[in-house]
């Protein structure tokens, strides 16, 4: 009997926490912080999620796309490693979503839904040093067809610059699907535009990347990559970028003119960000030729051998229509194994470069191996050939791919310490982070101190450094989103006189005093 009694509370409990779930106080921060960067006006979301009416009206498929993985489209497997920006649900998340819409999608009290987001219509990293703009429009043909278009366009650098972020505003959000973007210092990609009547170049001549330097590219909802801790990459003199945008899908005609931000880097630079690229080729690929013969699934396996300690910082897989996996990894000389990426289910839609939270060291002597999937066979529904056809490289949609662009650094003791500031907390065994701003250290200072906090989910912050009587002396944070996890910067307060200031701490839900001392 007490048995029994001990199981009905636990069911009674279970049925009205699940009971309690709302719009206003669970659905509204998932959706706000997950899906509402790509779904709201202008963004690529087929329609948008910005409020209660237009949640609900959609409940059904948001219930259908959160549970299977679909949305957010995040694709590498977080169990395998972790990543800055990474954008997925984790299973208490999904939970709440199936419980609120199986309970009739109720909307809960008004007040206590969270504000929408502010998302930026500029730049999200800051003021450029330079904006580079297409020379002319694109128009996109109403066809219902996938375009693939280069452009060129001059940096006018007369020196060498360091950058720390390079970022690209779509004109049209509604139809620049992504863009990869390379530096160009052989003129060839210029020759090749040229060479056109119209503005840009299909894939073909002058298109093959291989050998050059990738930067910076974009994909819908997905952060800028922004560097940090003396690491740069170089653009060189007189160089060109190359662009590539893959324009989607239109029943009618539109237009696109886009433009490129670049940010330099003016502080202490002593870290160049290098790359290589791993494609099938003798000496890579390990069970060539890159050929997937009609009704056929195919892996190809890829290796290279690192000469030299390294610091990996990014990976970007990249497949056409007929991928179905990847999955990289190195094996040191020991034997151990470092995981790089795993992305189980691949689809060309959703594919992105990812940068790790932590710098990865590879040791001397390891070997890096790249396992891609492919499947040209009638099961495969995005197969672009009915039926299949023997398919070989080539840039075209129809076309398929083994490319590999790695990021890495030559590298330094300690190298493998560096943690970036933006982190994740979905997964359970990060969860209980709590929202707190920790005391400023060192106080007192005669200098620059450490400002500390950690944050449970991604949050606005505001941030303002005032004295005794509560008067502003300087904004630090004004409504900028942080990444959940643990944040740690600098704050130069050398313009100070001696004395005692109050830095005030908010993120919407909690706000927090710490004293600051100034002794010179």
């Amino acid at each position: 009997m007490k048995h029994f009694f001990a199981v009905a509370v636990c069911f009674c409990a279970t049925w009205v926490n699940a009971q309690s779930v709302n719009f206003s106080e669970h659905i509204a921060p998932i959706i706000y912080n997950h899906c509402t960067t790509c779904h709201r006006p202008g963004e690529v979301g087929p329609f948008p999620l910005t409020n209660y009416a237009e949640v609900s009206a959609y409940a059904n498929t948001i219930q259908l796309v959160t549970q299977s993985g679909y949305m957010p489209p995040w694709k590498p497997d977080p169990n395998y490693q972790r990543y800055q920006n990474e954008n997925f649900l984790s299973d208490e998340q999904k939970q709440l979503i199936n419980d609120w819409v199986n309970q009739g999608a109720p909307q809960g009290n008004p007040a206590l839904e969270p504000s929408l987001p502010v998302f930026p219509s500029g730049s999200q990293v800051g003021v450029p040093d330079l904006v580079l703009s297409f020379a002319e429009s694109f128009t996109q043909p109403g066809n219902n067809l996938d375009t693939y278009r280069y452009f060129v366009i001059p940096t006018g650098l007369t020196q060498d610059r360091n950058i720390k972020a390079l970022e690209f505003r779509p004109g049209n959000p509604r139809i620049v699907h992504h863009a990869l973007i390379w530096e160009d210092t052989t003129g060839e990609a210029m020759a090749a535009d040229l060479a056109t009547p119209e503005y840009g170049y299909a894939e073909g001549a002058g298109s093959t990347n291989l050998g050059q330097m990738q930067l910076p590219g974009y994909v819908p909802g997905a952060a800028p990559v922004v560097y940090s801790n003396g690491i740069t990459q170089k653009l060189h003199a007189s160089s060109d970028l190359k662009i590539q945008v893959h324009y989607a899908p239109t029943s009618v005609e539109e237009t696109d003119s886009s433009t490129i931000n670049v940010f330099f880097e003016n502080g202490a630079a002593d870290r160049i960000l290098q790359g290589t690229i791993l494609v099938p080729i003798p000496g890579i690929i390990q069970n060539g030729p890159f050929v997937i013969p009609a009704n056929q699934t195919r892996e190809f396996h890829g290796l290279i051998n690192v000469p030299f300690d390294a610091s990996l910082y990014s990976v970007a897989p990249h497949s056409h229509l007929l991928g179905t996996h990847w999955k990289v990894f190195a094996i040191k000389p020991d034997g151990d194994t470092i995981p790089i990426i795993w992305v189980r289910d691949w689809d060309f839609n959703w594919q992105g470069s990812y940068q790790f939270k932590q710098l990865i060291k590879i040791p001397a002597g390891s070997t890096i191996h790249a396992y891609a999937g492919y499947d040209n066979t009638v099961n495969n529904i995005y197969n672009p050939n009915n039926p299949p056809a023997s398919i070989s490289w080539g840039e075209g949609t129809a076309d398929e791919m083994y490319y590999l662009p790695l990021g890495y650094l030559f590298y330094q003791p300690g190298d493998e310490n560096i943690v970036f500031e933006d982190q994740t907390v979905s997964l359970p065994h990060l969860a209980g982070t709590k929202d707190k701003l920790f005391p400023v250290s060192p106080s007192p200072s005669s200098g620059p101190v450490k400002l500390s906090y950690s944050l449970s989910e991604k949050s606005s912050l505001n941030i303002r450094l005032t004295d005794l009587r509560g008067n502003l002396i300087q904004t630090i944070e004004s409504g900028k989103w942080h990444q959940p996890g643990y944040h740690t910067r600098e704050l130069d307060l050398s313009h100070l006189a001696s004395g005692v200031y109050l830095l005030e701490w908010s993120n919407g839900k909690h706000r927090q005093t710490e004293k600051i001392v100034i002794s010179r």
